[in-house]
């Protein structure tokens, strides 16, 4: 087997395992899924921007803004109120910081955007389990 061959089925794999887990995700995993992949893709970023292949910065940012695109939309602002005004505007803050690092090859503004989601990433993991137990509430 060659190396193309392994890293093509790897993907694949690695395809098929995130298809699988979010098809069975409920909403509260889904928005944990969206908030790692943001992260992720930021790091990726950073890396790439650290070897000089800005091409592959430019793929990790735009999927990063993508994928913060579909936080901000995710947010329920009748339900959310104040806390889903701030995370919009926060979102939005993000995402011209990602655009900025995008134009300007800037490492700094990657790993604020990186500081300013984690503790949100925090916080959403933080209430899972009142998460669960209001959905068992509503189902009795």
């Amino acid at each position: 087997m060659t190396n193309a061959y392994l890293r093509q089925a790897s993907a694949l794999y690695q395809q098929t395992g995130l298809a699988g887990r979010v098809e069975s995700a409920d909403p509260h995993q889904l928005i944990a899924m969206l908030l790692d992949g943001a992260i992720e893709r930021i790091a990726q970023a950073q890396g790439h921007l650290r070897r000089g292949d800005v091409p592959a910065k430019g793929v990790a940012v735009t999927k990063a803004v993508a994928i913060v695109g579909e936080l901000r939309v995710s947010l329920d602002h009748k339900a959310g109120g104040e806390v889903a005004r701030r995370l919009d505007s926060l979102y939005d803050y993000i995402t011209r910081r990602l655009l900025f690092a995008q134009l300007n090859n800037d490492e700094p503004a990657l790993a604020e955007c990186m500081d300013l989601l984690g503790p949100v990433r925090r916080g959403w993991n933080g209430i899972r389990d009142s998460y669960l137990a209001s959905r068992a509430g509503s189902a009795a």
